[in-house]
């Protein structure tokens, strides 16, 4: 692919409409995070800028985030492979292998120095050598340091490559850890999950690709527009937490009604990402909604709570100094206190209506 052309270039070259280029332009605008009077701002970076050139290097990984990637929607990731980037190597989604295609990674990197990004997934091995996971070769440790040396950014898609990964859980015996603890000196974009949304992943390489910077990052470098909310206050069950009304078994009349899986161990609390608002393959679904609480495989070492279904410490309703459980036991409290009421008040009436009844007898029929 020729990387002097922006993705219009490569619309017209395909015979691509006009009108398919700006529902594309408006579909990126939206996934963005980004307002609808940036879209004349989009629109202009597609028109003129360059497809960036991608190097995607798989470390010690399960290909859970390559899987993730193909699945996205919004845009299509079939669009953003063959009309939105130029993506030059990957060990997984390139049709090349072998020693031609190590070749054309070099040649990559020496033509498109400080110019290309360079996508990362899975952990970095560094026991022995970096032994435990090799690329071409060669440990992955050593493929990675040379491949960010000219990179003009990276993504670090996954918790594997922003955390360390499962393999990096207890006690870690290939002493795997992410790729920031190899690399520095580069901006870094973390987009962890297990795997990251699919919509997530193609939206931060799309960032670059337009505005070549990375996109609004908080504290942990990980994209503010997703990551910037907890997973519990997007949680469609949010109402069933604040009412004090749980799930205590996973088989119980609440699991069954959809209430709070906060008791289970839900992770939703102290977890940041777009689950509870973007979901999964197309807005379909996501794990809370299917019943089991969240685990936050977005969160730096999630694979080290053990039990996962353990649950948090008590977690502030908000605008009070009460915990669920308080909150839970006023519920029922008040429920008990609006059946005792309503009982006495039907047994008021009922003597009134009885008493009225027996008057009207002694009075007999009114003339």
């Amino acid at each position: 692919m020729k990387t002097k052309d922006s993705m219009w270039d490569l619309f017209q070259r395909r015979g691509l409409s006009r009108r398919s280029f700006l529902k594309t332009c408006i579909t990126l605008t939206g996934i963005l995070g980004l307002s609808p009077s940036m879209l004349a701002d989009v629109v202009a970076a597609a028109e003129k800028n360059a497809l960036p050139v991608v190097i995607w290097l798989h470390g010690h990984e399960c290909t859970g985030c390559d899987e993730s990637f193909i699945r996205s929607q919004s845009p299509m990731a079939s669009d953003v492979l063959l009309n939105m980037i130029s993506l030059e190597y990957s060990d997984t989604l390139s049709a090349a292998s072998g020693e031609q295609f190590e070749k054309h990674l070099k040649e990559t990197m020496e033509k498109y120095a400080g110019k290309y990004i360079l996508a990362t997934e899975g952990g970095v091995p560094l026991a022995e050598d970096g032994i435990y996971c090799m690329v071409g070769g060669r440990p992955y440790v050593t493929v990675l340091k040379e491949v960010a040396e000219n990179a003009a950014a990276i993504i670090e898609y996954g918790s594997c490559a922003s955390w360390g990964g499962i393999q990096a859980a207890r006690p870690n015996p290939t002493n795997s850890v992410a790729v920031s603890d190899v690399v520095s000196g580069k901006p870094i974009i973390n987009v962890p999950g297990c795997p990251p949304i699919p919509e997530v992943m193609t939206a931060v390489v799309m960032h670059y690709a337009l505005f070549g910077e990375i996109p609004p990052l908080d504290s942990q470098g990980r994209p503010k527009q997703f990551y910037g909310n907890r997973i519990h206050d997007t949680c469609y069950r949010r109402a069933f937490f604040d009412s004090g009304m749980f799930v205590e078994k996973f088989d119980d009349a609440g699991a069954k009604a959809g209430w709070c899986l906060y008791k289970m161990g839900c992770r939703g609390p102290s977890s940041y990402n777009s689950c509870g608002n973007m979901r999964w393959w197309n807005g379909l679904s996501y794990p809370i909604q299917s019943g089991h609480g969240c685990i936050g495989c977005s969160s730096k070492g999630f694979w080290d709570n053990d039990p996962f279904y353990q649950r948090l410490p008590n977690i502030p309703v908000p605008k009070t100094i009460t915990t669920a459980d308080e909150v839970g036991m006023v519920a029922v409290g008040a429920a008990v206190a609006g059946v005792v009421a309503h009982g006495a008040i039907s047994a008021v009436q009922k003597n009134k209506r009885q008493t009225e009844k027996h008057d009207d007898n002694v009075r007999g029929p009114q003339a």
